[in-house]
């Protein structure tokens, strides 16, 4: 064998060691389900008008005045100063798909539920405003206390912006997916899958048993006992911490319900989810007066 040809076989060896062991990763990619469907970015611009509007605005002064009362504090006149405001922009806010537990071919792991902005309080307490399309306009949906939607956007952003954060409400886990991997964003979710995460594919295994036999139609949802999927009554508390109901109806004074976005691929009962909640439910919200509050972390 001369020189040339020794070269030659021995670079050839190399790169047949090098493509056998790039293939696992090959197929693992080739196993990551597609992300989910992203809103565009006139829907994003429309939602964060509806979430900044003045009515907004007034409505979340009322919601940080209402919660300072609760906590004990003295009511005072307003003043400009006092003016919440809003931080950033919206985010979209996906959840753990009911067609991903079902197995559905091709179904990603979260489906957009809706948008998110993140509200300051003057003396800096913080809420998420929920906006969701209805029809053919961004509504806001829905206040909730604290700022769980933004901040965990932005850590699963910090680890990979191409990943895809999501929520599964039912344990009040929130997670990064990143290609074929599922890792965790906060306490719950490291209790779910560890703490460097697990696969996508071992993930659905544990959803599947968690909540497979309470998807919408099951006979377990047809008893109104949806802790997964299914419809709740909305007299009925979901179970997990102390919910709120608006005191005043947003402008209008009309309930705004979810409805599906068909430019966006929003899905129905987009303004379901409730951080801490273990059930997703179909809730008539009263425009921006609706107010849920959550645990604090």
């Amino acid at each position: 064998m001369t020189k040339r040809t020794a070269v030659r076989a021995a670079a050839t060896g190399t790169l047949a060691t090098a493509l056998l062991a790039l293939a696992p990763h090959s197929a693992l990619a080739a196993d990551a389900p597609a992300p989910p469907t992203a809103p565009t970015r006139a829907g994003v611009a429309a939602a964060h008008e509806a979430a900044a509007s003045p009515a907004t605005l007034d409505t979340l002064a009322r919601f940080f005045a209402s919660e300072g009362a609760r906590r004990g504090a003295r009511a005072a006149a307003p003043t400009a100063q006092d003016a919440p405001r809003l931080e950033g922009g919206s985010v979209p806010v996906y959840v753990l798909s009911p067609d991903f537990v079902r197995g559905k071919a091709g179904a990603a792991v979260a489906r957009l539920e809706f948008l998110a902005d993140k509200a300051v309080a003057a003396d800096g307490r913080k809420a998420s405003v929920w906006t969701a399309r209805q029809g053919g306009s961004w509504k806001v949906v829905n206040i909730a206390s604290g700022d769980d939607e933004t901040r965990y956007a932005a850590a699963g952003a910090a680890k990979d912006k191409a990943g895809t954060v999501f929520h599964e409400p039912q344990i009040d886990a929130w997670y990064v997916q990143r290609g074929n991997r599922v890792e965790p964003l906060d306490a719950d979710a490291e209790k779910a899958v560890g703490a460097h995460g697990t696969t996508v594919d071992a993930y659905r295994k544990r959803v599947v048993k968690a909540y497979g036999d309470k998807l919408p139609g099951s006979a377990y949802a047809k008893r109104g006992e949806a802790g997964g999927y299914g419809p709740q009554a909305a007299s009925e508390p979901a179970p997990g911490p102390a919910s709120r109901p608006a005191a005043q109806a947003g402008p209008g004074g009309q309930p705004t319900e979810a409805g599906a976005q068909a430019g966006d691929s929003f899905p129905q009962a987009a303004a379901s989810t409730v951080a801490a909640a273990a059930a997703l439910l179909a809730l008539g919200l009263l425009g921006a007066g609706a107010v849920r509050r959550r645990r604090g972390r």
